[in-house]
């Protein structure tokens, strides 16, 4: 014989009939979540009928049709219980509270109208409920599992994440493109940002800083896609990049010499290579007493000192008013009596304000850009000024990037999925129309070890840098030479 509410292997269990009144609701569990009574029938027929249907065919029917059908009535019970929540009060409780309310709300149901679900079937609906209404969805255990760096929803059913620079497709499942596009509209709005047909792309951030591109249809043709940077919940600082091998001490002395120095540093790589990661790593050297603004379209870095102002910008309105870019912040960052000014990301024409507020007395700002290398870093930056200074001669663009930037430090994500800083390049000078360079550390590819990880050295020139007398200013040049000795 059947059962209902219950596996046949599972013990008998009286399951709590839940009604409006206080006096049924679990002790301990506020009353007022219940916002309407549980005695409307609308889902008992539906779900007799199909438990009928179910039954005449059971001989003969596959196992997809019964999925369906289980589908179908959990998706109606989904409807009903969140219609007995107050969306004010469920907000004002913890995330427990309210999976234990819910799971309730969902025994009662079934066991006042005989639904054929078991006990872990309906404490598996209950967590779904309650990570819709306090969080992300199904996002929820991606974005606590701190091994993971990147996830990326391609679909209801198509989701990967990146662990230790390797990709790999995960079993969590959205339950539709309505769902993904419900959680994408969620996160917007919780930084005044929309997304939906008439605006459907967006760059936004999660309240602990992580990275978030939404893109919808009809721009996404197969359905919503979102991209997700995870911010790492433990601040990784120098002697934590050099623990897990993204450079070697002397390197991480090299930085810490250039960041108290106030060296101006640009750092290059492509996506997912470490920027912003190093650029966090870097600020710790940064003295307290120093005023310092972040510039960033989205903001996501985290600096680690008391006087930070950080600005964000602002897409325009439907309309097409009130954009702010980062030029737009970048002017208004120069009247704010900025020491250091930050930039997390230059894009665009605002590079040549960037230069021009490192060569007005901002020593020690720092930003990163998109580049293969530190040379192609240099004609990036050349271009993106061009973006906003086409009447500029190149020769005058070259020279004002010589004059700002002291150091590009270059990161790449490599074939092993390791992040590693393989190039610090100085900045010295023109000959003619070229930019000459010299190459403080360079990493040298060697082998790779039974487990596919890459193993190399760095070299160096040697040469006595351009910014030997900043050196001796901070009283930084000896320390200098030894790191150089270390490479």
């Amino acid at each position: 014989m059947k059962k209902f509410g219950r596996r046949a292997d599972e013990m008998p269990t009286r399951l709590p009939t839940l009604m409006a009144s206080s006096s049924t609701v679990a002790p301990g569990l506020p009353p007022v979540l219940l916002a309407t009574p549980l005695t409307a029938p609308s889902l008992a027929s539906s779900a007799s009928a199909s438990s009928s249907e179910a039954q005449a065919l059971s001989a003969s029917a596959p196992k997809r049709e019964e999925s369906s059908t289980h589908t179908v009535m959990s998706a109606s019970l989904r409807e009903r219980v969140i219609e007995q929540i107050e969306p004010a009060v469920a907000a004002s409780v913890s995330r427990e509270v309210l999976r234990r309310q819910i799971e309730e709300i969902i025994h009662g149901i079934a066991n006042q109208e005989r639904l054929e679900l078991s006990g872990r079937e309906q404490l598996r609906l209950a967590e779904e409920i309650a990570d819709d209404m306090t969080g992300y969805g199904p996002l929820r255990q991606l974005l606590l599992d701190e091994t993971i760096n990147d996830i990326m929803i391609n679909g209801p059913s198509n989701v990967y994440v990146e662990r230790s620079g390797k990709l790999e497709r995960v079993a969590v499942r959205f339950r539709d493109n309505d769902h993904i596009t419900a959680v994408a509209q969620k996160i917007a709005a919780q930084v005044g940002r929309r997304v939906d047909e008439s605006s459907p792309m967006v760059d936004c951030r999660l309240p602990d800083g992580s990275r978030v591109n939404i893109i919808l249809p009809p721009l996404a043709i197969h359905g919503p896609c979102v991209s997700i940077r995870k911010f790492p919940s433990r601040r990784l600082n120098i002697a934590g990049m050099i623990e897990n091998g993204s450079m070697t001490p002397a390197l991480g002395q090299l930085l810490e010499i250039a960041s108290r120095c106030r060296l101006n540093v640009l750092v290059s790589g492509g996506t997912g290579s470490g920027k912003t990661t190093l650029l966090n790593a870097l600020s710790q050297f940064i003295d307290h007493s120093e005023r310092i603004v972040t510039i960033e379209d989205a903001a996501e870095l985290q600096l680690q000192q008391p006087h930070v102002i950080s600005l964000e910008t602002r897409p325009p309105s439907l309309e097409g008013t009130g954009q702010v870019t980062q030029r737009d912040l970048l002017w208004n960052a120069l009247r704010m009596r900025p020491d250091r000014i930050v930039v997390g990301e230059v894009r665009g024409a605002e590079a040549f304000d960037m230069l021009q507020a490192m060569n007005t007395g901002h020593d020690g700002s720092i930003s990163t850009v998109h580049a293969n290398s530190a040379r192609d870093a240099l004609t990036r930056v050349e271009n993106m000024v061009q973006m906003g200074q086409v009447n500029l001669p190149s020769r005058a663009i070259r020279a004002q990037i010589v004059a700002a930037l002291d150091l590009i430090v270059q990161v790449e994500r490599m074939r092993d999925g390791q992040r590693r800083i393989v190039q610090i390049t100085e900045v010295i000078g023109l000959e003619g129309e070229v930019i000459t360079t010299n190459d403080v550390a360079l990493f040298e590819y060697k082998d790779e070890d039974v487990h596919g990880r890459i193993s190399g050295t760095y070299r160096s020139t040697n040469a006595v840098p351009k910014f030997k007398s900043r050196l001796v200013y901070y009283g930084l040049e000896r320390a200098w030479a030894e790191a150089m000795r270390q490479i």
